[in-house]
């Protein structure tokens, strides 16, 4: 750890404070290759989860952020939502990111990416700095990733239900059939994924960390 952490000036004294934590203790296992990943939080915060493993197990390569998503299980289907746990104030370029990441772990576990950009405006119905902030992310995630389909800025109703995308968004590639939701930032995207896991009493997984080096997932305390 000390190596690790030497141009932080950590100290072993310091160090050996910090492993009496059992989650630094389980991320330094995890660097060491000893264990294939870590899953923490059902009585840490997400905090406490999150800061060991930035410190020691870092970002990968290709990865500019950590981001998170949680798998909804509907009744006929999967969603999947993001960023619901990491970031709070995602300007557009992280939150192109956090698109980017997201349609990648939707992919990995076989669900085909169509990422909805959520906001509380369709289009350019609306206007404002978080609306603008949406459609820049938008343009950044479609530059960066042409093979992905990623629309926004969208309302919620105007990205899953059918009547109100006639009315609001009728030419829209994601609309109706989208499966990631992005949204602008933690505040909606914590509160919301609460609010359909709790009152439509869904099964919900996560989060689920995304930019990691190695495998490392945070539980929510009330899992």
């Amino acid at each position: 750890m000390v190596e690790l952490r030497k141009n932080k000036g950590l100290t072993d004294v310091i160090a050996l404070e910090n492993l009496k934590d059992n989650v630094f203790l389980a991320t330094m296992i995890l660097q060491l290759g000893q264990v294939d990943g870590l899953v923490s939080g059902a009585i840490n915060t997400t905090a406490n989860t999150i800061r060991p493993t930035l410190q020691l197990i870092k970002t990968a390569p290709d990865s500019s952020l950590v981001s998170s998503i949680f798998f909804m299980l509907l009744p006929d289907q999967v969603l999947i939502y993001g960023d619901c746990a990491i970031n709070p104030e995602p300007n557009a370029e992280q939150l192109a990111d956090i698109a980017i990441q997201s349609a990648d772990s939707a992919r990995a576990f076989d669900i085909e990416p169509r990422v909805a950009m959520i906001s509380y405006s369709t289009g350019r119905s609306g206007q404002g700095a978080d609306v603008e902030k949406v459609a820049r992310a938008t343009e950044i995630a479609k530059a960066k990733r042409p093979d992905l389909i990623i629309d926004g800025p969208l309302q919620y109703d105007a990205a899953i239900m059918e009547n109100v995308t006639k009315k609001k968004a009728p030419n829209s590639p994601v609309a109706v059939k989208a499966t990631v939701f992005i949204f602008p930032d933690l505040n909606t995207g914590n509160t919301t994924y609460k609010a359909v896991q709790r009152s439509a009493d869904l099964v919900s997984i996560g989060p689920m960390l995304q930019g990691m080096n190695k495998p490392v997932n945070d539980l929510s305390r009330g899992a």
